[in-house]
């Protein structure tokens, strides 16, 4: 496997070791509602996560297996998002998240967040081929019905909100509220789902952050004022790892813009 390109920043503050990290659990885990793991090696693998190894976490959690699986996906998901530069190698990574993702979902469906990596990683590779052409190929439906389902499994999955709210903006966004009520996709629910997500995870960046962009896609520039002010309490969060580091400085530069 090509090396990765390593987290940029100083990695010192979020390297925790397994006494800190079931500490800090609840917090660092509020958007995704994972539980603690009860195995050495799937924290361990978490710990890498956290500090911005994704790689490392990648294999360590391959490795764990089990409850592994799940930081294995989000560390190679969340790597495409942020780091990686090749396009071509970004949407292959989201296939292969979403390809194990589903395989983990179907050996466990009770576990939520096989299915939200599963939608995330499809509702990232949709983005990457043109949301249009992702619907005409029936990811849609599939992004929506597994984060539904996330949301059923745990209500308190914050980030399954925020992806769902940013489905259903991206929809009418991209095709228009007309042709997006044939793919299930409404204004006031996207809306609602980003109220949700940002009263059950509140220090969010990412949280903040996407629902300024759907506020923007769903009712337009009158919204701006609004968005501005999520993003720059987005740029104000605290972060407490490294995806939530890189969400902040991602809200920092687009204020600059």
């Amino acid at each position: 496997m090509a090396k990765w390109t390593a987290f940029p920043h100083d990695a010192a503050p979020y390297t925790y070791d397994a006494a800190t990290l079931k500490k800090k659990w609840a917090r660092l885990h509020r958007g995704d509602a994972e539980p603690l793991p009860k195995d050495a090696k799937v924290l361990a693998a978490w710990a890498l996560y956290h500090a911005g190894d994704f790689q490392a976490a990648l294999s360590a959690g391959e490795k764990a297996g089990g409850a592994g699986i799940t930081v294995a996906n989000k560390a190679q998901a969340l790597y495409a998002t942020y780091l990686e530069k090749n396009e071509k190698t970004k949407l292959a990574s989201f296939q292969e998240v979403a390809e194990r993702a589903e395989a983990q979902a179907e050996a466990e469906p009770d576990n939520a967040n096989a299915h939200y990596l599963m939608a995330y990683a499809l509702g990232r590779y949709s983005q990457g081929i043109s949301v249009a052409k992702a619907l005409s190929q029936g990811l849609g439906a599939k992004v929506k019905a597994a984060l539904e389902r996330t949301i059923e499994l745990q209500p308190k999955h914050a980030d399954a909100h925020v992806a769902l709210g940013a489905f259903h903006a991206e929809v009418i966004d991209k095709v228009g509220s007309l042709l997006g009520r044939t793919q299930g996709a409404s204004k006031s629910a996207g809306l609602e789902h980003f109220k949700t997500a940002l009263k059950l995870n509140p220090d969010s960046a990412i949280t903040m952050v996407e629902y300024a962009n759907g506020l923007v896609m769903l009712e337009g520039d009158k919204k701006m004022k609004e968005a501005t002010k999520l993003y720059e309490q987005a740029a104000a969060c605290e972060p407490m790892d490294a995806v939530e580091k890189l969400d902040v400085e991602m809200a920092k530069a687009e204020l600059e813009e």
